[in-house]
């Protein structure tokens, strides 16, 4: 089993979709959740920022943020990632920001059947979770950034929303709950 993925034993008890992607901004909780989430639903857990390039680190570090070019490689890795879970027919649940739609777009070429479960918290917060987080390479002065592109899915999207605010056991029983209706 190699760095970027982790195996849960088995399949859960209520139905839900093969693709899940725990997506928005930085502090709102995706790997937390996606971890999670996982376990609970006997997934394949990616962590996204496991597959980021160094160059990527290195830039995001220093508190630059990427541009959408430099997202493509990583967003292509995580969803090469999904797909090859998914063709397994492993359930697979993964940790990406997916923060515009074409983001999420570029990975559902990879998976069309990805459900996104948005992850929605308020600037504050973001920022002090980030900032308050031990040997992550995400700077606090990057959150901004990330509300500044932000493109929230659209009703047309497969797509649920929950407040990040809340406990994570509180978010992911509310998530395989939204999950098990969709």
């Amino acid at each position: 089993m190699d760095q970027e993925t982790a195996q849960a034993p088995t399949r859960p008890p209520v139905s839900v979709p093969p693709a899940i992607v725990v997506m928005g901004v930085a502090g709102c909780g995706k790997s937390a959740v996606g971890t999670a989430l996982a376990a609970a639903l006997g997934a394949i857990f990616i962590e996204g920022d496991r597959l980021h390039p160094p160059e990527n680190v290195a830039r995001m570090a220093s508190g630059e943020p990427l541009t959408d070019q430099l997202r493509e490689g990583w967003l292509d890795a995580i969803g090469e990632h999904i797909a090859a879970s998914a063709s397994k027919g492993e359930g697979v649940v993964a940790a990406c920001s997916a923060l515009k739609r074409g983001y999420r777009e570029r990975l559902r070429g990879f998976c069309r059947d990805i459900t996104f479960l948005y992850l929605e918290i308020d600037p504050a917060t973001a920022s002090a979770r980030v900032a308050s987080r031990k040997g992550h390479f995400m700077p606090a002065s990057l959150v901004g950034s990330q509300f500044a592109i932000l493109e929230p899915p659209g009703r047309d999207e497969r797509a649920l929303t929950i407040d990040a605010t809340r406990p994570v056991a509180d978010v992911v029983a509310e998530a395989i709950r939204l999950l098990a209706k969709s």
